[in-house]
C-alpha cells in the first residue's frame, strides 16, 4: 500500500470477516454501541460516579470522549466490556451491537470481549506478556475460543500485522525486541482479531513520542475506513479528538457537559467547560501568552451535590445552577442553564 492510501472496506471477499453475517453498510442502523441513562455508584462516594451518560457510536463512525482526568472517561468506556470495578451497582443499559451488557453473565461477557468489542490500552508494554512472542499474543484469543484453528489465526495475524505497518517476521519477535510504536500497532492487530463491530482506544497515544502519535492517528483512521468498525476514543488531548473524530462528547464529573460535530463544537463551544478546555490548550501561536487555567479542583465524590458540577468553577454561574442539575438540551446539546453563544473567542 502507498503511502497516503485510504484501506477501503473488504467487501469483495466477505470470507475473511470472522461474522459475514452482520457486514458493515449504510443500511445497518444498529449502533456499534448505544448507552442510555448509565448511572456507576462506588462503595462509600455521596454521589455516582458515572451519572445519566447517554452516548451512541455508529457503524463505522469514529467519537471521541474527552475530558480532565477522573472526569470517568475510561469507566465509561470500559462500561463496553463490562469491566466495572468491584463493588459497583449500575443502573441503565450500555448496547454493544444491540445486546446489553450489564445483562450478560460470564460466558456472554467473554464472548463479547473476544469478538464484537475490543480495548486498545494507554500502555502496550503493560498490556502484553514479554515472556511470550507477538504471534502467541495475536492468537490466543481466537484460539481458545474455538474461532479459528491455528493456521487460519496465523494467517489472519500476518494480515493485521500487515494492515497496521509491520512485516510478518514480527510474529516470532518477543515484545523486548520491538519500539512503543510497534508494540501499540500490535495492540491494534489485537484488537482487530475478532473482527469486532466496535474498537475502545483508552488514550492510545498517551505513551507515545509525537510522532508515533501521528501515525497511530492515521492508521486508526485508515483501519475504520477498511473495517467499517466503530471506534470510542477516550482523551484528555484536545487536537486528537479534533483531528480523528466525527463527534465528540465532553464530559466533566461523571456527566456529559455538551456534544456535538467535532468541527462545530471545537469552533463555538457552548459549554463554559468545553470553552475552558479550548482556552486552556496550547497552541503555535508565540503571541497568545500565558496560557488560561481552569481555577479551583473537581468536586469530591465525597460530597453530595445537587446542582451543576461545574458550578463553583465557573465565572457564569447562578443560584439556580448551584440548586439544580441542568439537563442536555438543544440540537447541539448542552447541559447549561446558561449556554454560550458566539464563536469559540468570544467565549
Amino acid at each position: 500500500m502507498k503511502p497516503g492510501e485510504h484501506m477501503k472496506p473488504d467487501r469483495a471477499h466477505p470470507e475473511k470477516r470472522l461474522h459475514p453475517e452482520k457486514p458493515v453498510h449504510p443500511g445497518n442502523r444498529v449502533n456499534a454501541l448505544d448507552i442510555r441513562g448509565l448511572r456507576l455508584r462506588l462503595p462509600g462516594t455521596a454521589r455516582p460516579v458515572l451519572d445519566g451518560i447517554d452516548l451512541t457510536v455508529g457503524p463505522g463512525e469514529t467519537v471521541a470522549l474527552v475530558g480532565e482526568s477522573g472526569s470517568g472517561k475510561s469507566l465509561t468506556s470500559r462500561s463496553a466490556l463490562g469491566l466495572l470495578p468491584s463493588g459497583a451497582t449500575a443502573e441503565g443499559s450500555v448496547l454493544v451491537d444491540g445486546e446489553d451488557v450489564l445483562t450478560m453473565g460470564p460466558d456472554r461477557l467473554r464472548a463479547l470481549r473476544t469478538g464484537r468489542a475490543a480495548m486498545i490500552f494507554q500502555d502496550p508494554r503493560a498490556a502484553i506478556n514479554p515472556l511470550r512472542r507477538v504471534g502467541d499474543f495475536l492468537t490466543e484469543s481466537v484460539r481458545r475460543t474455538g474461532a479459528m484453528g491455528r493456521e487460519d489465526a496465523d494467517r489472519r495475524a500476518a494480515e493485521l500485522l500487515d494492515a497496521v505497518g509491520l512485516g510478518p517476521e514480527l510474529l516470532r519477535r518477543h515484545p523486548g525486541q520491538l519500539s512503543g510504536g510497534m508494540l501499540q500497532r500490535v495492540m491494534i492487530a489485537a484488537a482487530l482479531m475478532g473482527d469486532p463491530v466496535l474498537l475502545l482506544a483508552d488514550e492510545p497515544t498517551t505513551a507515545l513520542d509525537v510522532t508515533s502519535q501521528a501515525e497511530v492517528i492515521a492508521l486508526l483512521g485508515r483501519l475504520r475506513e477498511r473495517f467499517g468498525t466503530g471506534l470510542l476514543f477516550v482523551t484528555h488531548d484536545l487536537g486528537l479528538a479534533a483531528a480523528i473524530s466525527d463527534r465528540v462528547y465532553v464530559m466533566y464529573a461523571g456527566r456529559i457537559a455538551e456534544t456535538g460535530p467535532a468541527a462545530a463544537l471545537f469552533e463555538r463551544p457552548r459549554h463554559p467547560y468545553t470553552a475552558a478546555l479550548l482556552a486552556a490548550t496550547p497552541g503555535l501561536d508565540p503571541g497568545s501568552g500565558r496560557l488560561a487555567a481552569i481555577d479551583g479542583q473537581p468536586p469530591d465524590l465525597r460530597q453530595a451535590s445537587a446542582g451543576c458540577a461545574f458550578a463553583d468553577r465557573c465565572r457564569y454561574a447562578t443560584s439556580r445552577c448551584r440548586e439544580q442539575a441542568p439537563e442536555p438540551r438543544g440540537e447541539h446539546p448542552v447541559a447549561c442553564h446558561h449556554p454560550l453563544e458566539g464563536s469559540r473567542a468570544d467565549a
